[in-house]
């Protein structure tokens, strides 16, 4: 499978791509805007993964040229650029690709981080709504800490919540998601419930910032 990680270049797509990189077979590529940034954070992994004796290539392409022939389209890329994003890359989407949202809205204040939502209700539900005709949305990984994702030493043990109105499209993101060794995947419904994961993510970053020894928690169900 091709995965394309628009965003690759930062901490949530780092970490997406070194993990399915490093434990599964898929075919990674990076996306950004910079065409030169996705090769040199392409070569930056490719190092990493090396270092580690896999033998993994990484390509690095500006999105558009990213998403041409991908099966799965990760968004990793903050709220606020999301739509801008789906609408540059809309033209190389093919019916029955998969769009992947791991975006949350949020804002920061004296007291905390919070929830900030779109005014669609989620941003999952923003990107369903960007998507092209035929081209299905999964909201996915929103609650993972990034530095433990990249963390290739780390073991992981979390749940990452999928939320998707297509049923072939969420078992496709939770195959691949559970393609990542120590991570499980699980089903919270429809888009319409994807607030109600979002809002996890400014949870667990609070949590994090206020206990010492929480600063990678995850979210794991018993």
């Amino acid at each position: 499978m091709r995965i394309a990680l628009l965003g690759g270049t930062g901490d949530i797509g780092r970490g997406l791509a070194l993990r399915w990189a490093y434990d599964t077979d898929h075919e990674v590529v990076i996306g950004s805007r910079d065409p030169e940034r996705a090769r040199e954070k392409a070569d930056e992994y490719e190092t990493e993964l090396d270092r580690r004796g896999v033998d993994a290539a990484v390509a690095g392409r500006e999105n558009a040229a990213a998403v041409d022939g991908a099966d799965v389209v990760v968004l990793a890329v903050p709220a606020y650029h999301l739509v801008e994003t789906v609408e540059t890359v809309a033209g190389e989407l093919d019916r029955g690709t998969v769009l992947v949202s791991p975006a949350v809205g949020m804002k920061r204040d004296a007291d905390g981080v919070h929830y900030n939502p779109p005014a669609a209700g989620s941003v999952t539900r923003l990107a369903a709504d960007a998507a092209p005709d035929g081209v299905p949305v999964v909201g996915a990984f929103h609650n993972l800490a990034a530095d433990r994702l990249a963390n290739l030493d780390a073991a992981l043990d979390v749940d990452t919540l999928v939320v998707g109105d297509d049923a072939d499209a969420v078992e496709r993101v939770t195959a691949l998601a559970e393609g990542i060794e120590g991570l499980r995947a699980l089903s919270a419904g429809p888009i319409a419930n994807a607030p109600e994961v979002e809002a996890l993510t400014p949870l667990l970053l609070n949590v994090a910032a206020n206990n010492r020894d929480h600063h990678r928690v995850g979210v794991r169900f018993r």
